[in-house]
Parts: structure tokens; C-alpha cells; sequence
């Protein structure tokens, strides 16, 4: 890759060495290079997942499943569930806030033979969500999580169950070594750390030094999440902090050929640059035309516009091109959208670590009323804690 392509940060980062790291087990299945695509509402569906795994192994998790219409079999939630053909490693994450209802929906999952890992979200930062006790409030009652936790584990099977979540609500309430502990005890496979608080959402850097502090409190595998746009950073958060892998989530938006950049620099190679925009209209076009193939062409259209706008963040004389995107409702339409484009335009050097997704600010956290004064108490929040959209 050409020094151009490599931000300041990452200029001197070596390829890891031959045996410097090592697949990642859980339960039975490895891992190997140690990367996860972060489960994403809307995003990692099947057509994405497939995109990505054709660039480079991993582990590449489903969008987020919520736990008490998939236990009760609703036909649109047993659908959001499902897997292509040719995933030979289906991965699940699963959201829940009533360890009946996940006791239940894990149930169903192994029983069924949906899943050869599952996932529990403990980190959604949506104010819809923690103020009626859900998401990253959960951790907040150490009792309640580990009855969740305990829940999926036991009724898991051989299946190995990991969680993620995030460092706190605040700094003043930090829950993360806390979670991790209670993960480890109740026989999670692994735990993923997002270092940012809730308060924090996707604002400013993530702070990986949570992600050290928390390898260092447990003696299962921890996989660090934030801020990983370049197949260097997750060399440098593993040497930083010691953890096992990485999850990459909004660094892959509109660039799934980051999965490729990380299967070379985890095995010694240098990766090549990131495709011009010709190439990446190829890649738009085989993306759009798998999401049709999956949900049909209407809906398919509708879902890809943010994604049409992530794929061409930076490139000259972008802004125009994604005002004709948007008001793409063909795959015919975006052909000919894509027709006239300069395809040798390179890709801009400037957009390796612009942000995609979720990136407006901080926020006041929302939790229900008198939710701190009573931290022991176990009884789960009601079902409207489940409209979770986020994985965190």
C-alpha cells in the first residue's frame, strides 16, 4: 500500500509476525485472522455478511435478533434470523432484557439448528432503550445481567455464547470489569468491549486503555472494539492492550475490503490500495443486486442509499453523484447512475478514517426514574426495553 494511504498514526505500525498472534477460540470453532464484523441494525444482513467474507475470513455476526419475538416464533424476527446457504459459521447476536425470554430464544436457536455462536448485546446506547431499563443500562444491575447471562449460557449447549457491551453509562458509573467478571463466571466463550461509555455514544476516540484494563481482569478472550478504520489499527490496539481480536463495525461501511487489508497485515503482507472508483462502482452494483436477491428489488433499493453513501464518501464530485443515488428505486437506475463516472478517479487518500455511521456527539443518559437507587434488584425490565436498534 502506498505511504499515501497510510495515516500518520499507522505509518510505522510492521506486519504482525509470523506466530506474533493466534486464532481465537471459542467453544469449538476458531477464529482466525482474530476479526468480527460488528453486528450492525440494517447493515449485517446476509448480502453484507457474504460481501465481506469474500474479501477475508472472520467471524461475521448477524444484525441484532430480539430475544422475546424470536422465542414466541414471529414469522418477520424468524426471518431477520436466517442465514445464506453458504454460511458454513452462523453467527447470531441476540438482545434481551428477560432471562425467560432468552433462556427461550436460545432454546429455539440451538434446538433448530440456527446458530453455531450467539452473541448477547449488552451495548446499545439509544435513549429509547436505557431509559426504560434496557440495553447498556443492564449492566448497571449485576444481578439482572448475570440472570440474562446465565439464561443463554445454560440453555446454550455446546453452542459458545459471548457478550459485548460497553465501559458504563459515564465515568462515574463504570460496569465494564464488573461485566466482564460475571461473563467469565457464568461460562461466556469471550467478551467484546466497545471503549466508549453510553454518554459518549460515537463521539471523540475510543479509548483503549478499558480494553487493557479489562484483559488484564479476565482469562478469557477479550475482543476490542473502536475505532479500527485501517487493517494497522488492529494491530495497534492488540499490541496496546493485549486483547485477542477485534471488532470492526462503521471502519467497514462502504469499504468492505477492509476485511482483505486485515487477512493481509495478520499474515505478514503488505496490503494493496483501496480500489478506485470504478472498482468500487462494481462493488456497489454487487452489493445492491445480493440485497435485491435477498429482501426483493423495492426494498433492496430503499436499503442500499445509505450505503451508496458510504461508498463514495471523499471522491470528487461525490455530492452530486449521492443526489442521484438517493433517488435510486432500480437496480437498472443505479447501472446507469454508476455509468458515467470517472472510473480511474483514485481513491481519496483523505477518506481512510472519515467516519461513517453513527458519529453526532455525546448525550445525557436517560435511565427510568429511581433506576440507581436500586442496583441489586434483578427483576427485568418491561418488553419496551427490547426496541433496541443498535448494537452498541
Amino acid at each position: 500500500m502506498d505511504s499515501e494511504y497510510k495515516s500518520e498514526i499507522n505509518r510505522d505500525v510492521p506486519l504482525a509476525h509470523p506466530g506474533e498472534f493466534g486464532p481465537i477460540a471459542l467453544g469449538n470453532l476458531k477464529v482466525w485472522p482474530p476479526v468480527v464484523l460488528a453486528p450492525m441494525a440494517g447493515v449485517t444482513n446476509y448480502p453484507f455478511r457474504s460481501l465481506c467474507r469474500e474479501f477475508g475470513a472472520g467471524l461475521y455476526v448477524s444484525e441484532m435478533i430480539t430475544a422475546r419475538p424470536l422465542a414466541e416464533g414471529r414469522e418477520q424476527t424468524l426471518r431477520l434470523a436466517d442465514f445464506g446457504d453458504d454460511e458454513t459459521l452462523r453467527s447470531l447476536q441476540l438482545y434481551g432484557v428477560d432471562p425467560y425470554y432468552v433462556g427461550e430464544a436460545v432454546k429455539r436457536l440451538v434446538d433448530e439448528g440456527r446458530v453455531h455462536h450467539i452473541d448477547m448485546n449488552f451495548g446499545c446506547p439509544v435513549r429509547k432503550v436505557t431509559r426504560k431499563g434496557g440495553g447498556s443500562a443492564i449492566p448497571l444491575k449485576p444481578r439482572l445481567l448475570q440472570n440474562i447471562v446465565r439464561a443463554a449460557v445454560s440453555n446454550a449447549g455446546s453452542v459458545p455464547v459471548t457478550i459485548k457491551f460497553r465501559m458504563g453509562i459515564n465515568d462515574k458509573y463504570r460496569t465494564d470489569l464488573n461485566a466482564g467478571r460475571i461473563a467469565q463466571e457464568e461460562g461466556c466463550a469471550a467478551v467484546g468491549l466497545h471503549a466508549r461509555t453510553t454518554e459518549q455514544l460515537y463521539d471523540g476516540e475510543a479509548r483503549w486503555e478499558a480494553i487493557a484494563a479489562l484483559k488484564d481482569a479476565l482469562s478469557i478472550p477479550v475482543f476490542g472494539n473502536g475505532d479500527i478504520w485501517e487493517a494497522p489499527d488492529a494491530l495497534r490496539m492488540m499490541r496496546t492492550t493485549g486483547c485477542d481480536g477485534v471488532i470492526v463495525g462503521r471502519g467497514c461501511l462502504g469499504r468492505p475490503w477492509l476485511f482483505r487489508d486485515l487477512v493481509d497485515v495478520f499474515d505478514n503482507r503488505e496490503p494493496r490500495n483501496p480500489p478506485a472508483l470504478g472498482e468500487v462502482a462494481d462493488i456497489m452494483l454487487d452489493h445492491a443486486r445480493r440485497l435485491s436477491d435477498w429482501m426483493g428489488e423495492r426494498h433492496a433499493m430503499r436499503a442500499f442509499r445509505r450505503h451508496s453513501t458510504w461508498y463514495t464518501k471523499g471522491f470528487r464530485g461525490s455530492a452530486q453523484l449521492r443526489h442521484r443515488l438517493m433517488r435510486i428505486t432500480t437496480l437498472d437506475g443505479l447501472v446507469e447512475a454508476l455509468g458515467d463516472i470517472d472510473r480511474e478517479q483514485p481513491f481519496p487518500p483523505s477518506a481512510m478514517r472519515v467516519p461513517r455511521g453513527k458519529s453526532s456527539g455525546t448525550q445525557t443518559v436517560t435511565l427510568p426514574q429511581g433506576y440507581l437507587d436500586e442496583l441489586d434488584d434483578a427483576t427485568p425490565p418491561d418488553a419496551s426495553a427490547e426496541d433496541a436498534n443498535d448494537g452498541g
